[in-house]
């Protein structure tokens, strides 16, 4: 593993307790082996960017980390609980919050129908109050069919998930994945907003650049385990940049 620690020019406050501590995590599927020995901190109300080229694991870990895959070694701690053996539905109740690459959205529902859904034992007009604040455009599909919608509105919906539960810790696959730049800047627009609430932030993302710059730390998995692991900074400014995430990177 390469360490480059290198000071950014914004920290927020840090709780003694991260959001998210994930050790030693070896996780895949079946008898494939994904993820190899990776350590991983999320600090609470800070902004972590996981990178990496395509095929590294980071939806494995992603999918580990809330329940959905069961690691064969390691643990992972949010706010200090050990939840590595706790389900998946237990981990959103304690305030985590996965957005999937590919929308993670009730294509067959209504728009109104997937947030109620979405409030568990919340207000239904509070979160949809609180979705179309978000993304106004969800205010005026309320009984349309997800289906029918564009994939930017489809994301947006997806999205308002980080916002309707008002989670502690948000972790978000490839958002930006096939948007428009004008969806892409009102996706990141959002995120920004939810971290200055108070929320934690771990996001993998195509565009590079952007995760880094609203990133404090950055780690890269590559093969399944981490490569670098420091500031956001000292990636951008490292030959690691290069050497993992490709020189055309956005």
């Amino acid at each position: 593993m390469t360490e480059i620690e290198a000071a950014h020019p914004v920290t927020p406050p840090q709780s003694p307790t991260p959001a998210l501590e994930v050790t030693g995590l070896v996780s895949g599927y079946g008898t494939t082996t994904v993820l190899r020995d990776v350590s991983l901190t999320v600090a609470a109300g800070g902004v972590t960017a996981l990178l990496g080229p395509n095929g590294a694991g980071k939806t494995t870990f992603l999918r580990t980390v809330s329940g959905f895959l069961r690691p064969t070694a390691g643990t992972v701690k949010l706010e200090g609980t050990d939840v590595t053996r706790m389900a998946s539905h237990r981990r959103f109740a304690a305030g985590l919050c996965h957005i999937p690459e590919g929308r993670g959205v009730f294509r067959g529902l209504t728009v109104r129908e997937n947030l109620v859904m979405q409030a568990g034992k919340g207000s239904e007009s509070d979160a949809i109050e609180r979705a179309s604040s978000a993304f106004p455009v969800l205010g005026r599909r309320l009984t349309q069919r997800v289906s029918t919608m564009s994939g930017g509105e489809q994301q947006m919906l997806a999205m308002a998930v980080a916002y309707v539960r008002d989670p502690k810790l948000v972790l978000v696959d490839e958002a930006s994945l096939g948007l428009a730049p004008i969806i892409v800047d009102e996706i990141f627009g959002f995120l920004q907003a939810r971290t200055e609430a108070g929320a934690s932030l771990l996001i993998v993302d195509q565009f590079v650049h952007r995760a880094l710059h609203m990133a404090t730390n950055a780690y890269v998995l590559n093969r399944g385990s981490i490569a670098f692991t420091g500031s956001s900074d000292a990636l951008l400014n490292s030959n690691l940049f290069e050497q993992y995430l490709g020189r055309g990177a956005a």
